[in-house]
């Protein structure tokens, strides 16, 4: 799969997704059983800055050409943020927790579909919602 964009949003978070067959019930728990593990290991979140064509070549050594366009369009006077954890590496402005163990309490709720620059004449990407909380209590409620 390739990441596209994933923002915070009102009532949680989503992030769009290019992928070669539509998310089934079963790949929304095993991604969700997948950032359990990787929120018990605590791993530190990281920040990295690069500039922005060495950030655009990053990516595209990544084959990630939907982080490359976005960074592309940001100007070349603009320092780029990277967050990561383990392997992972995300443009980001983060951060959003220092590291994986503070997240307690998520759960993706649905899989619907989204245009690549909300332009019906891009791709039809596949955008997974989800909510976070600080405790399990809060997102049972």
């Amino acid at each position: 799969a390739q990441v596209t964009i994933g923002p915070v949003i009102e009532d949680g978070f989503y992030y769009d997704f290019a992928y070669e067959r539509p998310f089934t019930p079963e790949d929304l728990a095993a991604i969700e059983a997948r950032m359990r593990a990787l929120a018990e290991a605590d791993q530190k979140v990281t920040r990295r800055v690069m500039p922005r064509d060495e950030a655009v070549a990053f990516f595209n050594g990544l084959g990630e050409r939907y982080k490359a366009e976005i960074i592309a369009g940001i100007p070349s006077t603009e320092p780029i943020s990277l967050y990561g954890q383990g392997d992972w590496v995300d443009l980001c402005r983060g951060p959003h927790v220092p590291s994986t163990g503070k997240l307690k309490a998520f759960k993706l709720t649905k899989v619907a579909g989204a245009y690549w620059r909300g332009d019906s004449r891009n791709e039809m990407l596949q955008r997974i919602y989800g909510t976070a909380w600080p405790d399990k209590k809060q997102l049972d409620a």
